[in-house]
């Protein structure tokens, strides 16, 4: 990407991005736009903490467990998308936090890790959802994490913490993002917010319809801005949502990626969509290998419902990849590799869900009978009495992000791997390059390899035709 030949643009782009809707200067858009064809509209979805191996895995699972092949793979087997490898580090580290990675796509510049479009001395980079929408766009974000999230807010908001998702909250209806989808009722809800302010109600009064089951989603008065808060925290994992029956309230990410587009595709002047597989990172966190794949599969699903809609359509960008990689997991060489691998078939549930489900007090044959009925897994004594000793306060509590029960995620990661041959560098977030790929008017402009702040300007000269 020619970095020169966007900031040469930006001063063609900074009075219009500061104006309000109302005051766009639309005939110099028009007239921006005759000189080559543009994306209407844009929709960039991002499996979040996605490895390679988590792309290779999950795509394996579908050809054998499943029998066919998934669909981002199609992609590239079929030679529909421009593809790329992608450096995502932040200002402070070669490693990034979701944070920094999203304000790279939506502020165009690398920032410290925890902070949203913030520069070192307080600069504010102009998110480009922001940019959209003040170009006379629609706007929305949907994810399987809190809708506050990093990912999300990275393209649609400035703060100084990550952390601030009360604020968040407030600052998307502030800004009148037009489809918000995704967990986290405790940012919105008054009985749940430490300063008791009703967020729903402000949104009520700007014109939105709440939503707060999957079922709302069948009854959307078209075209109207769109609040849907579906949980408490984030969304159940997919594996858990699909074998746990109470939990199946709650949308797939098709299923609020299809009702977002829907929600925003007649806008005349089009629209931008971030859609995101939020726990396909927090799974990675856990070393869990089945909320990984059945994560990354959901992720996939929407990205044929994308797909679908942009091949139909013809003026979408499609922009796939993710912020970073998550603990390198992958296969592990060894004579029954391809059979153990397969018997993640058996898992039926999260370690999450599963290690939530033993108690201290417990005896050895009450931990082996669950491991085998939800894994398929025979525990030797030694292994039960392991996972026990950190219930009984024998082992030290494992920490980690996302870890709030304090559950042995890493200790019983590492006896199924016996079992998978799947191996994790970490839980933590890596520093690899990571996969890209590109479809629809404006994926020529991309290049091999590029830094993530590339995409935030290849988005502008794709949509407004700026160079």
């Amino acid at each position: 990407m020619n970095r020169r030949r966007f900031l040469k643009g930006s001063s063609v782009l900074a009075g219009l991005f500061t104006l309000s809707p109302s005051v766009v200067l639309s005939n110099d858009l028009e007239s921006i736009s005759k000189k080559s064809k543009k994306a209407k509209n844009i929709i960039f979805m991002v499996s979040d903490g996605m490895s390679t191996g988590t792309l290779q895995m999950a795509n394996l699972y579908s050809q054998n467990i499943l029998g066919k092949n998934g669909n981002w793979m199609n992609l590239y087997a079929e030679n529909k998308v421009v593809r790329a490898l992608m450096d995502t580090a932040s200002a402070s580290s070669t490693v990034t936090d979701s944070a920094a990675a999203s304000s790279s796509f939506g502020g165009g510049h690398r920032v410290k890790n925890g902070v949203l479009n913030v520069g070192p001395n307080g600069e504010k980079y102009l998110p480009i959802w922001q940019k959209f929408k003040n170009a006379g766009k629609k706007a929305g974000c949907v994810t399987t994490v809190t809708i506050t999230h990093a990912t999300p807010a990275g393209f649609c908001v400035n703060s100084d913490s990550r952390n601030a998702e009360n604020e968040i909250a407030e600052m998307y209806a502030d800004l009148g993002i037009d489809v918000l989808m995704g967990g986290g009722d405790e940012f919105f809800n008054p009985s749940k917010r430490g300063d008791k302010k009703d967020i729903y109600k402000i949104y009520e009064q700007k014109g939105y319809q709440i939503l707060n089951d999957k079922s709302g989603l069948d009854n959307l008065k078209k075209g109207a801005k769109t609040l849907g808060v579906f949980n408490t925290g984030a969304l159940p994992y997919t594996i858990d949502r699909t074998n746990i029956p109470e939990l199946q309230n709650t949308p797939t990410l098709a299923d609020m990626s299809t009702a977002a587009i829907k929600q925003l595709k007649d806008h005349d002047k089009g629209f931008v969509l971030l859609i995101e597989g939020g726990k396909v990172d927090w799974a990675a966190h856990a070393n869990d290998i089945a909320a990984l794949i059945h994560d990354q599969l959901a992720f996939d699903e929407a990205v044929k419902a994308v797909i679908d809609f942009a091949e139909k359509d013809k003026e979408t960008l499609v922009i796939i990849t993710t912020d970073h990689g998550n603990a390198n997991p992958g296969q592990i060489y060894g004579t029954n590799a391809t059979k153990n691998f397969n018997s993640i078939a058996n898992y039926k549930y999260t370690n999450e869900y599963i290690l939530n489900s033993i108690h201290a007090d417990f005896n050895l044959q009450q931990i082996k009978d669950l491991i085998y009925e939800t894994n398929k897994i025979s525990l030797t004594d030694d292994e039960a009495k392991h996972l026990l000793d950190f219930y009984s306060g024998l082992e030290k509590q494992e920490g980690g992000l996302y870890n709030y029960k304090k559950l042995p995620f890493k200790a019983y990661s590492e006896i199924q791997k016996k079992h998978n041959n799947i191996g994790w560098i970490s839980m933590d977030h890596s520093g690899d390059y990571v996969e890209l790929a590109a479809f629809g008017p404006g994926s020529e402009l991309l290049k091999p390899f590029v830094k993530n702040t590339d995409l935030h300007y290849l988005m502008l000269e794709a949509a407004i035709g700026v160079s």
